[in-house]
C-alpha cells in the first residue's frame, strides 16, 4: 500500500502535550528525499539558527562543510558515507559534515563539551529546517578518517554526524525494503520515568 507524505507526517506526529512546542512532535528524520533543490537562503537560514546555539565560553567551537549536489565538498562527504547510507542520500540534495574544535581559544585548553556544543547546533539546525518545510536526517554511517583527509580537517577538531537536507521524497522512491519499512514505521520514544532521575536509575517525580 502506498504511503503518501502527508499521510506518513500525520503517522509520525508525536501526541501533543500541552506546553511543549509543538516542531518537537512533528519533526523526524526521513531518508527520502525529493528533486527540488534547497535555496542559498534557506541554506543561510538554518545555519544562522546553528549559530545562536549556546556553548561553553560562547566558544561556538562548531564548524560545518556543506555541500550541494554535484559540488565537490558534496562529492567528498558522500564518499566517506559507508554504502548502505550511500544508498538513499544520493537523493538528498546537501550534504553537511560536522565537526567541532577541542580545545579553548582563550586558554588552549582541552574542551571536553566540545561534540556535545555541536549537537547543539546541529539540533537548532535540523530545527530550523523543519520550520522551512526541510527535512533533515542525521548520520553516524560514515567513515570520519575519510572525511577528515578528504576535507585537511586538522586533528585539533573532532568529527561529528553528517546531514542530509532537502525536501521530503515519497517513501516508495527509497531503494529496497528495509528503508521503506523503517519510513513508514511509527515514532516511539522512552518515557520520562526511563531517563529523568532524581538518585540514579530512581525516576524523578515530575508526572
Amino acid at each position: 500500500m502506498t504511503t503518501s507524505v502527508n499521510e506518513l507526517n500525520d503517522l509520525k506526529q508525536a501526541p501533543a502535550v500541552d506546553g511543549v512546542l509543538p516542531i518537537f512532535h512533528s519533526r523526524w528524520s526521513p531518508r527520502a528525499f525529493s528533486d527540488r533543490e534547497v535555496s542559498p537562503a534557506d541554506l543561510a537560514k538554518v545555519f544562522e539558527a546553528a549559530r545562536w546555539a549556546a556553548s561553553s565560553y560562547n566558544e561556538q567551537p562548531w564548524r560545518f562543510l556543506v555541500g550541494t549536489r554535484n559540488s565537490t565538498a558534496y562529492n567528498k562527504i558522500f564518499a566517506s558515507l559507508m554504502p548502505f547510507n550511500q544508498l538513499w542520500a544520493t537523493s538528498a540534495p546537501v550534504l553537511i559534515l560536522g565537526a567541532s574544535k577541542t580545545r579553548f581559544s582563550h586558554n588552549d585548553s582541552p574542551n571536553r563539551v566540545a561534540l556535545f556544543d555541536l549537537g547543539a547546533a546541529s539540533s537548532y539546525l535540523t530545527l530550523q529546517a523543519h520550520a522551512l518545510g526541510l527535512a533533515a536526517h542525521q548520520m553516524a554511517g560514515f567513515d570520519p578518517d575519510a572525511a577528515r583527509k578528504a576535507f585537511e580537517i586538522p586533528d585539533i577538531y573532532a568529527i561529528g554526524s553528517v546531514i542530509a537536507l532537502g525536501y521530503q521524497g515519497e517513501p516508495d522512491a527509497l531503494p529496497n525494503e528495509q528503508f521503506r519499512s523503517q519510513e513508514v514505521s511509527p515514532r516511539t520514544r522512552k518515557p520520562l520515568k526511563e531517563f529523568v532521575f532524581s538518585a540514579w536509575e530512581s525516576p524523578a517525580d515530575i508526572d
